[in-house]
């Protein structure tokens, strides 16, 4: 599989966890918001909660997964904020398999917690490569942050990527969450 088939692979992922982002994440808000649609959460909730934690384990291993195959197969070298992204990641892989085994609806909130640190960092990340003139300065000059290794469809970046995963694991561990 070449490089550029992982790249579009992951992209295509990205596409569809916006969809998942924004259709589950934008009617919970509006249930919470609103009071609209609470019934049509509830029942997603009935459906999806039992499956969530499985869900965002393999969201959290395919985004590790994908991080060491573009650092260590690709060679794409890793900045100062993508180690830190990973710091985030990685251990969500531990903490949502293992929740999913247990089926520990409260681990909830350790994943959000690690999840919303994660997707903070990606957010600078994505913005740094949008906006280089951000930068203050503190990321190796050898291998900026402002370094774009790829654009899938014009917009999807390797922080890209990681700011969607954390955000989708996000969005599932919530229909997970217990009242």
């Amino acid at each position: 599989m070449t490089v550029v088939a992982v790249e579009t692979f992951y992209g295509l992922l990205a596409l569809v966890a916006w969809v998942v982002i924004l259709s589950l994440g934008g009617l919970r808000l509006v249930a919470v918001t609103t009071g609209g649609g609470a019934s049509l959460v509830e029942d997603l909730r009935e459906r999806i909660g039992p499956y969530a934690l499985w869900m965002a384990f393999l969201v959290a291993l395919l985004a590790t997964l994908g991080s060491l195959y573009f650092s260590d197969i690709a060679h794409f070298e890793p900045c100062l904020l993508c180690w830190y992204q990973r710091i985030a990641m990685y251990p969500l892989v531990v903490i949502l398999g293992l929740a999913a085994w247990r089926e520990d609806d409260g681990a909830w909130i350790y994943a959000t917690a690690l999840a919303a640190i994660g997707a903070g960092i990606s957010t600078y990340h994505v913005l740094l490569e949008w906006f280089p003139s951000l930068s203050s300065g503190a990321c190796d000059p050898d291998n900026p942050c402002t370094l774009v290794w790829f654009r899938v469809f014009g917009v999807i970046s390797l922080p890209t990527l990681a700011l969607t995963a954390f955000l989708l694991i996000i969005t599932l561990v919530s229909y997970r969450r217990s009242t």
